[in-house]
């Protein structure tokens, strides 16, 4: 009998499924979930020109749609890819759904050698198609790529090097840099007026100003007070938001890492420390902590704000007013005051895609050999730099400022 609680769900690709799928999904996704797939010029040819050889495909990840878009261009280019997916994603119909569609889990804050042992194999394959988002999460940020996560770029030199020591010559693999944004298509000025009131009256906050952005930022202020509070954190003598924000970050984290008994890992990335925290949590969810409350209530809350509030920063609306980066960040609010998980998409939108020159690792190879961390580094910078100049790019057309 298969084990009770699977600790590894496997790909289970079904062609006709998928295919299936792709002639009902574009409608599915503009009617239920009110997005809609826009190729930039030339997108399509990058994927042509490559659409014979084996490649990894990398995406920026603002929203949970994200999986959905990169679905719909499947589609586009009538191809089947494998997705890699967190392991919380395979639960019930939706998880068996998933491994039909090519997609198969990952268990993020541990080391987890099946997903990984799957990864090298299906980079190893002639027909690879394999799609991961290399930020590790949902930024919730819509005009900023964040730091990518080495791991895809490492397993693909190291499923080229397993072939070329068993007497295989050196062959072309492509990672393929994608860009994703998405754009109100409507005029969203009502929509973030009654999000606004909305938080302001969850928060009591009675004498709003007449200015959106002031707005924002009192209910900012509020949420990181009411967080400090919670946890006892005093930033107050903090002028910088940035610098308070970072603070509060830090301080929580601290706290989880102590109540579990961890030994506080402060110069890794805030989302390894989360997935690690989480993973342990998993474990112990009838387990109370030492203080007794409950580890998944407590804890689990403070790793979904942290997760929540990663990217977020002072300024990100202020240096460019459109309807999205106001969105992006009410999303956030809304995430944490009302304790939804997915709000619901405030408007149609379309999905940009813009599919960045595709890099040929065979080209980096020689240099893999010599110094496998620093060739790595210079490739994953080469395409953070990429896909964060070809958001930009797709940001030059965004929605006009508000006033």
């Amino acid at each position: 009998m298969p084990p009770r609680h699977p600790q590894f769900y496997p790909p289970k690709l079904n062609p006709s499924l998928v295919w299936l799928l792709q002639q009902v999904v574009p409608w599915i996704a503009r009617w239920v979930h009110k997005v809609e797939l826009v190729l930039t010029p030339g997108s399509l040819q990058h994927m042509n020109a490559i659409k014979r050889q084996p490649f990894l495909v990398v995406c920026n990840h603002p929203t949970f749609h994200d999986p959905l878009v990169i679905f719909l261009l499947s589609g586009r280019l009538r191809m089947a890819f494998h997705f890699l997916a967190a392991f919380e994603q395979f639960k019930g119909k939706q998880g068996w759904f998933y491994q039909r569609i090519g997609a198969y889990s990952i268990r993020r804050g541990m080391a987890d050698r099946d997903s990984i042992s799957q990864t090298i194999k299906l980079l190893s394959e002639r027909d690879c198609r394999l799609v991961i988002f290399p930020e590790g999460g949902c930024s919730f940020q819509n005009d900023t790529v964040m730091p990518l996560r080495a791991g895809g770029v490492q397993m693909s030199f190291q499923a080229m090097a397993r072939k070329v020591k068993h007497g295989e010559p050196i062959y072309d693999f492509y990672i393929v840099p994608i860009s994703l944004k998405y754009r109100y298509t409507g005029d969203m000025r009502v929509a973030i007026a009654q999000s606004l009131h909305q938080l302001e009256q969850a928060l009591n906050i009675t004498t709003p100003h007449k200015d959106f952005y002031q707005r924002l930022r009192a209910i900012a202020d509020q949420v990181i007070r009411r967080c400090e509070e919670e946890y006892g954190i005093t930033t107050t003598t903090i002028t910088d938001w940035n610098q308070r924000i970072l603070t509060l970050k830090a301080g929580v984290l601290e706290q989880c890492e102590r109540r579990l008994g961890l030994a506080s890992a402060a110069g890794e990335p805030v989302r390894e420390r989360v997935y690690r925290i989480r993973h342990i949590l998993s474990h112990r969810q009838n387990t109370l902590l030492p203080d007794g409350t409950d580890g998944w209530d407590v804890l689990g809350r403070a790793t979904m704000r942290l997760l929540n509030f990663d990217a977020i920063y002072d300024g990100y609306v202020a240096a460019k007013p459109t309807p999205e980066r106001f969105l992006d960040t009410l999303i956030r609010f809304e995430r944490e005051v009302f304790e939804i998980d997915q709000p619901k998409p405030k408007g149609h939108r379309k999905a940009l895609l813009k599919i960045g020159q595709p890099v040929n690792l065979k080209d980096y190879f020689e240099d893999y050999l010599g110094d496998r961390s620093k060739t790595v580094e210079a490739l994953l910078q080469h395409l953070q730099q990429t896909m964060q100049k070809n958001l930009d790019e797709l940001a030059e057309g965004s929605s006009k400022l508000l006033p």
